[in-house]
């Protein structure tokens, strides 16, 4: 159901659309805080609210090259609406105002060949470059309109508690039109984005919300039953689950990070998901001394490192506006450190994938080739052989997912081998 576009409607878009651009918090955060402040926002209003200011932050660059001497919310509002989710002047006239028309008409026929490379990609222009210095320029662009496009909601089956053929045809039943993913065989992607908090199968555990390509890097420990695993950086628990069910919930998984907060939210997911082999833990650095009683021991880890997000801008595009050159290099350090702290806890013959969801080759492939020159003991395992003994056909010694390729979340995965 479409919402009724009114003034006050928009104006709800101007007020949040002021706060995002501050930049202070994450821009799925500070919506979701407005909309609790504002619960007389029905579902389409919250649609159209959401849509379009994330519309303005995905295409921030564009957006700002056209508007001229009208450097105002309203007007950014205005050109994502007509220019980048293609209302006509005639859907806009409810809030338009004084010459807004005029002005919009001429806002339609700007010549984007007027543009830089990085305005008409919508990045900034210290990520534009370092993209170039990756690909060719003439691929970009195709990066560029996938990054700029809504991700889809995409669910992975609990193996535990049902099979995704079962999931798809419960999911039909409740009317709710789904397909089964392209690469993951865990992988169910949605058509639309239906609530499902309230879904009796999210309840009982029969699936969880993550990323198609986000699977792929928990498949890629490829972890057996009876094992001790680690997921170093668990965060709020999206792979540490699948990890779970994969050791069809026999032997120990710890799932490690310094957020107090990430781990309380991992709590009602383990609850729902029937896993018993986890374990929580807090720890207060990578060199925490928890985990060195952990030492040789290990049988695989997980090193999913805190990184710039860039592969995910299809869902945070505040994350390139929020972001430079100088966080990045601060970022590699702390990856370098914590590949370093994890890799020890493994048994000779045992396995460290090192993930991130970043698009930048100073966080992904340099940071493992650091690592391999200073750890002889170790060697890179084919990430296309490790995926094809699960069935899934995909190329390189690395694994690296991109949006516009993989219809993914853009992803990086090394699988590190201690030589045994």
């Amino acid at each position: 159901m479409k919402a009724r576009f009114t003034p006050a409607l928009f104006t709800h878009a101007e007020a949040v659309l002021g706060q995002l651009l501050r930049f202070e918090h994450p821009a799925d955060a500070v919506v979701s805080r407005y909309f609790r402040e504002h619960r007389q926002l029905g579902h389409a209003d919250r649609a159209f609210v959401a849509e379009t200011v994330f519309a303005v932050l995905r295409r921030r660059r564009s957006i700002e090259a056209r508007l001229g001497d009208r450097r105002s919310d309203r007007a950014r509002l205005l050109v994502a609406l007509a220019v980048v989710r293609g209302w006509s002047l005639r859907e806009l006239a409810p809030v338009l105002r004084g010459d807004e028309e005029s002005w919009l008409a001429g806002v339609k026929a700007f010549d984007d060949a007027s543009l830089s490379p990085a305005e008409r990609c919508d990045l900034p222009d210290w990520l534009y470059d370092r993209l170039v210095a990756q690909w060719p320029a003439e691929q970009l662009p195709a990066l560029a309109r996938a990054l700029n496009q809504p991700a889809p909601l995409d669910l992975r089956v609990n193996t535990l508690k049902t099979t995704r053929d079962e999931l798809l045809a419960g999911l039909a039943a409740d009317g709710i039109e789904a397909r089964a993913g392209r690469w993951s065989p865990l992988a169910v992607r949605l058509r639309d984005k239906p609530s499902l908090a309230s879904n009796p199968r999210f309840q009982d555990g029969a699936f969880e919300v993550q990323d198609e390509g986000s699977q792929l890097l928990g498949l890629a420990l490829e972890a057996k039953r009876g094992e001790m695993v680690v997921d170093f950086c668990a965060g709020a628990g999206g792979k540490t689950l699948l990890i779970g069910a994969q050791m069809r919930n026999t032997g120990r998984l710890y799932a490690c990070d310094v957020s107090d907060k990430r781990l309380s939210n991992l709590k009602p997911r383990l609850a729902r998901s029937g896993l018993s082999n986890v374990h929580p833990v807090r720890i207060e650095h990578e060199r925490d001394a928890k985990m060195k009683r952990l030492a040789g021991k290990v049988d695989r880890v997980l090193v999913d490192a805190p990184c710039s997000g860039l592969g995910t801008l299809r869902r945070n595009p505040d994350l390139k506006w929020r972001q430079d050159a100088t966080a990045i290099d601060e970022l590699v350090a702390k990856q370098t450190a914590i590949l370093a702290a994890a890799a020890p806890l493994v048994r000779p013959g045992g396995r460290v994938v090192y993930a991130t969801c970043s698009l930048l080759t100073a966080e992904n492939e340099a940071v493992v080739e650091a690592f391999l020159a200073a750890h002889a003991d170790f060697s890179l395992l084919p990430a296309s052989t490790v995926m094809a003994r699960q069935g899934i056909e995909i190329g390189g010694d690395c694994l690296r997912l991109l949006p516009h390729e993989h219809d993914t979340d853009g992803f990086f995965a090394a699988i590190l081998e201690r030589q045994s």
